[in-house]
C-alpha cells in the first residue's frame, strides 16, 4: 500500500474548511496538522476533520516531520514567506491564490525548484474534467477562439471584519480574489498563451477603506484575440459565467468557477456539470447541452493531481503547473497595473 501524502494546513478559514471536506473523496492523502493565527480556530478545524496535530505557529508546522506537503490558505500578504519556508523544509506546496505579485510568485516557484518539491496553485476548476474536455473539443465545436468573456460576482458582506475587504491583508481585493479566475480562464482556454499587447482596466473602491470591490476590463492579445471581464463583490447575485466565442459558434458555462454539481459543500446531484454550445442563428430550444460529469468534486481532483505532482516533483507536469500559475499572475498584475 502506498504511504499517503500527509498535508499540513496553514490557515483554518472557510476555504481551508471547504478543501478539508474534499479529502474524504481522495485516496492517497490525509491531513495530519493545522496551524492558524488563532489557535482556537485551528483546534476547531482539527476537531471537525480528526486532524491529530495542532501547531501554535506555521513555522512549527512547516518544520514538522509529520508533514509532507503544506496547503497555504492564508491572507495573500503572508503567502510568499510561508510557501518559501515550506519549500526550504522539503515540503510540497499547494498555495491558495492569488499571490502578492508576479515577482513574488516567481520567488516561490524558484524555491520549489531549488529544493525539489512540487508546486501547484489551488484553482479548483482547472482540474474539472469539463475543462479538459472543452480544451480538446473547442476547435471542432466552435473553430478558432476569437474572444473570451467572463463574469464572476459573489455577494459579500461589506464590513470591516471581512478579510477580503482589508487592504492590509488582501492588497488587490476583488481583483486578486475574483479576477484571478477570469485570468485563469484565459490561460486555460486561449492557447497557445501569449502576453497581452493592450490592457485596459477600471476598478471601484469602497468608500470606507479603499478596498477594491469591483473591476472590469479588456485585454487584447496577438492575432486580434480579446478578453473582457467583470468581477466583484457588490452585485446582488452569484454569477460565474464564461463565454468562449469562436469563428463557428459559442460555448457557454454559467458555473465555470464552482460547478453547480459539486463545487459547493452541498452536492447538486440533479444538476450535472455541462456546457452549452450554440452555432448559427438558432432559438434557445436548439442549443446543445453537453454533459461533462466529474464523478467527484473538482477540489478532490485537484488534490489527486497534486499527489501525482508530488510523486515526480521535478517532472514536466510540475513545470506546467508552475507555468500556468505564473501566466495567471502575470495577467492579474497586468490588469492591476492598468487600473492604478
Amino acid at each position: 500500500m502506498t504511504t499517503p501524502l500527509r498535508f499540513g494546513f496553514v490557515g483554518s478559514g472557510y476555504i481551508a474548511d471547504t478543501v478539508a471536506r474534499r479529502f474524504a473523496h481522495v485516496d492517497g492523502a490525509i491531513i495530519t496538522a493545522v496551524s492558524s493565527r488563532r489557535r482556537e480556530n485551528a483546534a476547531a478545524l482539527a476537531a471537525r476533520f480528526n486532524i491529530p496535530h495542532v501547531f501554535e505557529t506555521w513555522q512549527e508546522l512547516v518544520a514538522s516531520a509529520e508533514v509532507d506537503a503544506v496547503y497555504v490558505a492564508t491572507p495573500t500578504i503572508v503567502r510568499e514567506e510561508i510557501c518559501i519556508a515550506a519549500a526550504q523544509h522539503g515540503k510540497h506546496v499547494l498555495g491558495d491564490k492569488p499571490f502578492l505579485s508576479y515577482p513574488s510568485l516567481q520567488r516561490i516557484t524558484a524555491a520549489c525548484r531549488t529544493h525539489g518539491v512540487a508546486f501547484m496553485d489551488a484553482t479548483h476548476f482547472s482540474h474539472h474534467p469539463r475543462t479538459a474536455q472543452i480544451q480538446r473539443e473547442m476547435s471542432e465545436r466552435i473553430g478558432n477562439l476569437r474572444a473570451l468573456h467572463s463574469a464572476f460576482f459573489f455577494p459579500t458582506r461589506q464590513d470591516s471584519g471581512n478579510i477580503r475587504l482589508d487592504p492590509a491583508q488582501e492588497p488587490m481585493g476583488a481583483i486578486g480574489d475574483m479576477a484571478w479566475y477570469s485570468m485563469r480562464a484565459i490561460v486555460e482556454y486561449m492557447q497557445p498563451f501569449a502576453p497581452p499587447i493592450r490592457v485596459e482596466s477600471v476598478i471601484q473602491r469602497a468608500d470606507s477603506n479603499g478596498a477594491v470591490i469591483r473591476g472590469s476590463g479588456l485585454l487584447v492579445f496577438p492575432e486580434g484575440r480579446t478578453s473582457t471581464w467583470n468581477i466583484g463583490f457588490d452585485v446582488g447575485a452569484l454569477i460565474m459565467d464564461v463565454h468562449l466565442l469562436g469563428e463557428r459558434g459559442l460555448i457557454t458555462l454559467d458555473d465555470f468557477v464552482l460547478d453547480w454539481e459539486s463545487g459547493f459543500n452541498d452536492v447538486e446531484a440533479d444538476y450535472p456539470a455541462r456546457f452549452i454550445q450554440r452555432q448559427g442563428v438558432v432559438k434557445a430550444s436548439d442549443y446543445e447541452m453537453v454533459l461533462a460529469p466529474s464523478g467527484q468534486p473538482q477540489a478532490s481532483r485537484m488534490i489527486e493531481h497534486f499527489i501525482a505532482l508530488a510523486q515526480d516533483p521535478t517532472g514536466a507536469a510540475v513545470a506546467a503547473s508552475m507555468q500556468a500559475s505564473e501566466q495567471t499572475q502575470l495577467l492579474v498584475d497586468a490588469i492591476w497595473q492598468a487600473a492604478n
